[in-house]
């Protein structure tokens, strides 16, 4: 099979891939990796909630709705100096991608979103790769997100079109494809995943790496999240997944989307040196840190800097440092 970059693949194809021996797909995506990036570097990311909680919609995983009981406290929009000092703590850490997350359903064009487009200003302004998840976009947002300085924009399919259902009943499948659509009519590149763990069969996990694999071009970066299961959600009594399941997921990615950024995200708190050493081998070239544990502040376990850049350490790896002309 030919490992170039390619958005026509078949269900069958992405099956036949998906199902390889274990350790047959971690070296088929291990030589791709090498293909088609340094292996010995990583991005680092930090995430940070700038408006938390009492989100309208009812995400079966997600601690921020408000449909759910999760003892999550509502904080409204965070002021532009908080974001840019804590943006300028991550710099000094090693992080070069900030992605700030808000709990909306949807972007509104008010003066929210104006403090936003100012946050992203300044933000760009350090030096940094700008990431922003928002909720829904229009195309007029995202050409006034990309006039700020935004670099990325985060927006998930979540899981497959036949589970998606099951899981989130107030956005549509589509609606969240055409919010990428909307973002590719600007130069802002996409970050689209998932989440594994929220009781998909492995056909439905297939059929989320076609979908994904099947966008032109593809995301320019996609993260695998394992399910932290929050108390108060419909899914806090998962069942859990199994590191060999993450790691198939993180190397039929690399393989399927060979130039994108493989971002290993939440759930990574659960994995051992040994389990993050695997998704490496996999294809996984990127991962989110924190300064106080927390992914998205008070609601999803992340690593801290410290323990991150010590593992690095340990590994040979390199975090990745940007040059002006990737921003």
């Amino acid at each position: 099979m030919n490992d170039a970059p390619r958005s026509d693949w078949t269900i069958d194809e992405v099956r036949v891939l998906f199902e390889l021996p274990l350790m047959r797909l971690i070296r088929r995506a291990g030589r791709v990796h090498e293909q088609f990036h340094d292996v010995d570097v990583v991005q680092v990311n930090q995430l940070l909630s700038i408006k938390t909680g009492a989100c309208p919609e009812d995400c079966g995983y997600c601690a921020q709705s408000a449909r759910h009981d999760t003892g999550v406290k509502p904080q409204p929009l965070m002021a532009v100096d908080e974001v840019v000092r804590t943006a300028k703590r991550a710099k000094a850490q090693g992080v070069t991608r900030f992605c700030m997350g808000a709990a909306w359903r949807d972007v509104k064009d008010n003066a929210q979103f104006d403090r936003v487009l100012d946050m992203v200003r300044q933000v760009n302004d350090l030096g940094l790769e700008v990431c922003a998840t928002l909720g829904m976009l229009t195309a007029d947002q995202a050409r006034r997100l990309e006039e700020a300085g935004l670099y990325a924009y985060n927006h998930n399919l979540d899981t497959s079109p036949e589970y998606y259902d099951s899981v989130i009943t107030t956005r549509t499948y589509q609606e969240r494809l055409d919010t990428i659509d909307n973002l590719r009519t600007t130069s802002i590149t996409v970050c689209c995943g998932g989440i594994i763990g929220m009781g998909e069969s492995v056909a439905d996990r297939i059929s989320f790496l076609h979908r994904l694999a099947t966008l032109d071009p593809h995301p320019e970066s996609v993260p695998i999240n394992v399910l932290s299961r929050v108390p108060g959600t419909p899914l806090e009594n998962a069942a859990d997944v199994e590191i060999h399941e993450t790691v198939r997921m993180i190397a039929a990615a690399r393989v399927l989307m060979p130039s994108s950024m493989v971002r290993i995200a939440a759930g990574r708190h659960l994995m051992s040196f040994s389990d993050q050493a695997l998704c490496f081998l996999a294809g996984a070239n990127s991962f989110f840190s924190s300064e106080r544990n927390m992914m998205l502040t008070a609601t999803t376990p992340c690593a801290d800097h410290a323990s991150d850049r010590s593992m690095l350490a340990t590994m040979g790896l390199r975090p990745r440092v940007l040059e002006p002309s990737e921003r």
